[in-house]
């Protein structure tokens, strides 16, 4: 990635606390509505093409969304909290602490504080945190590339290929409702916002480590163009003797940007330590960020009593890093075509990331992006899952979005969302309805 690259994204200075949230909260949501109507639409086509399918089939829609695979774990979690050891036929051992602790308390949260069961309020919790989601992912369109790039992006997120996940009672939803939201403070330049998202992300998917990679190299390569920049602007002045007082005269300019302080100096200036003081907020964030899932790292360590355990937990499960070996395994170890088409779907992935870097999305989006789309290829675990575990990567979906918005005809656009929707919905309720997990 080029240095222009690296300086293409420069954050907002820190807005002012707003003066009447609610006006302020009520605002953003009438410029989302859009976006959160047509996300709830292509959702609910989903699920009425499911429960259409699952009636024929004689099937209950409801245990496939809330009753199988990873949610009945996250519900057992819920009702008596971490302890459960499942042994396989092999004899393999798959404990329950593989699974982070933030989606099994809000459904317990809302079982306690509602009529509603577990498996309920697991729904409940998926389905709302798939709005916010796709209202954080329009608010992040929407400021990088204006407001019909925000709504086109909402839906191709809702349409993604396996968004059925999205209806379920699993964590894509709340992981990437705090992932958009946390990137969209960072643009804004709310550090300490970003960091508590981060850090709550933290507590709900070991994949908030792409979010927290995204904090930390943003705010260091923040740090480094600063300073240099104040070396440059200092640099470019020579020592002068003092001199009698004069009339004020207008801020010195700099090459590359404006400085604002007094007569003769500069504010991207000081050394190291003023950049640090400068950006406190900022560097607390980002040590916030991380406070999430270490807690739970730990936690785990304490309680099975090793510094390692939280990670031998994952071996146990198959999901230890091995860099790609095992996709590799898998790859070879399929007929021909298949594996022709598999390369063939790795190598549009690659090509969307390559269109993502020339498209100079700002440095904490491409960041993001592209360390979730490595942290699901890297692992030893089931194969199925990565197009799944890939999903909160929205910032893939950027270059289409673009694309769509550019055809300049509502209709096409729309007639593209529609297709996507439909082939979204028949393969979410084929695969719901079949015999493996997603």
């Amino acid at each position: 990635m080029s240095d222009s690259q690296l300086r293409a994204w420069r954050p907002d200075a820190p807005a002012p606390h707003p003066r009447g949230l609610g006006p302020r909260a009520a605002a953003a949501l009438r410029a989302a509505a859009p976006a959160l109507a047509v996300y709830a639409a292509v959702r609910a086509l989903g699920l009425v093409v499911l429960w259409v399918a699952a009636g024929a089939s004689g099937k209950d829609p409801l245990t496939r969304l809330s009753g199988r695979w990873d949610s009945v774990w996250y519900q057992r979690i819920a009702q008596d909290g971490y302890g459960y050891t499942a042994t396989l036929p092999d004899g393999s051992l798959h404990s329950d602490l593989a699974f982070f602790p933030l989606l099994p308390a809000l459904e317990r949260g809302v079982s306690e504080t509602t009529p509603l069961t577990l498996g309920g309020a697991g729904l409940l919790v998926a389905w709302s945190a798939g709005l916010l989601a796709a209202w954080g992912i329009f608010a992040v369109g929407d400021r990088l590339y204006g407001r019909r790039t925000g709504v086109v992006l909402a839906a191709l997120w809702g349409v993604y290929p396996t968004a059925f996940v999205q209806s379920m009672a699993y964590t894509e939803t709340l992981f990437t409702a705090l992932a958009a939201w946390s990137l969209y403070a960072v643009l804004r330049g709310r550090w300490l916002v970003a960091g508590a998202l981060c850090a709550l992300a933290g507590l709900t998917r070991p994949s908030a480590a792409a979010l927290i990679a995204a904090l930390a190299i943003t705010a260091a390569v923040t740090l480094v163009r600063e300073y240099r920049e104040g070396r440059r602007c200092g640099e470019g002045r020579e020592p002068q003797e003092p001199q009698e007082p004069q009339e004020p005269q207008e801020p010195l300019e700099c090459s590359e940007h404006r400085c604002g302080g007094g007569f003769g100096e500069c504010r991207a200036g000081g050394g190291p330590g003023a950049v640090l003081r400068r950006n406190a907020r900022m560097l607390a964030g980002v040590a916030l960020a991380p406070l999430g899932w270490l807690a739970y790292v730990v936690f785990v360590a304490v309680r099975e009593g090793g510094p390692f355990a939280y990670f031998d937990v994952q071996a146990q499960w198959g999901n230890s890093i091995d860099g790609g070996r095992a996709l590799a395994a898998f790859i070879a170890g399929l007929p021909l075509p298949a594996a022709l088409g598999l390369c063939a779907a790795l190598g549009l992935l690659g090509g969307l990331v390559a269109l993502c870097v020339r498209q100079r999305q700002p440095l904490p989006v491409l960041v993001y992006g592209i360390a979730i789309v490595v942290v699901s290829l890297i692992g030893a675990g089931y194969f199925g899952s990565r197009p799944r575990l890939m999903m909160p990567a929205f910032p893939l979906l950027l270059p289409p979005a673009a694309a769509l918005v550019r055809m300049r005809s509502t209709g096409r656009t729309a007639a593209v969302l529609a297709v996507l929707a439909c082939a979204s919905a028949a393969y979410g309720a084929w695969t719901l309805l079949g015999a493996g997990p997603p």
